[in-house]
């Protein structure tokens, strides 16, 4: 039986490169490693995690959807387990915005021109990861806003270019998920959360002005 996405998986899913192999890591319990298996719009679908305990899950979960001959799993420390050149995408999911630059930073060969598609879902700090994108040369080519379990989530894709952009505040904070429907949504949680950034923020400096703007524009 094939197990049900919540909507971020599944917006994740809808983000990975079609007709090339593709890395879900960080898998846990598998059932988005199962899902793009049992598609068969991938050459190769590698799921990997750095404990046993959830691979051990993540083989039920496969064999239960009946796709654990069209998937790999691998145990090791996030892009260790995967060659230069060997997947079209990468998705990182559920795990902070720090732990995600961190685990690219261990994988030079990811940041290259004609690298693989990164498909990101980081549990916090999402205007963070942004930055710390731009910053670092790669485009962000999805950044959809989603709902699930209450909780707001970006659902982010980024290629690398090599053009680095110093972002202002405002576009890290809501990125370009205005393009959807949730985008509202999504900014007036983001917003809700400022009054507490500002406070540690000295006033006069530039941020502090920009974050004004925004509180004022809200209200």
């Amino acid at each position: 039986m094939l197990p049900t996405l919540d909507a971020r998986l599944t917006a994740a899913a809808e983000l990975v490169r079609p007709g090339q192999p593709v890395a879900d890591i960080g898998c846990d319990h598998g059932k988005l490693t199962a899902v793009l298996a049992a598609s068969g719009r991938y050459p190769k679908v590698i799921g990997a995690d750095l404990r046993p305990g959830p691979l051990a899950k993540a083989k039920q979960t496969l064999e239960n959807a009946g796709c654990l001959d069209r998937a790999e799993l691998r145990l090791g420390d996030g892009l260790s387990v995967l060659s230069a050149g060997e997947v079209g995408s990468i998705v990182l999911a559920g795990v902070s915005a720090q732990t995600t630059w961190e685990i690219i930073e261990k994988a030079p060969w990811v940041s290259a021109v004609g690298g693989p598609r990164l498909v990101m879902v980081p549990a916090t700090r999402h205007s963070e990861l942004r930055r710390w994108l731009w910053q670092h040369g790669f485009a962000l080519v999805a950044d959809r806003p989603v709902q699930a379990a209450g909780r707001w989530y970006a659902v982010m894709a980024a290629e690398y270019t090599g053009e680095v952009i110093e972002p202002t505040f405002t576009r890290c904070l809501l990125g370009d998920t205005g393009r959807w429907p949730e985008g509202a949504g999504y900014a007036a949680w983001q917003r809700a959360k400022l009054p507490r950034m500002r406070l540690g923020v000295p006033d006069g400096s530039a941020l502090a002005a920009e974050m004004d703007a925004i509180l004022k524009e809200g209200n």
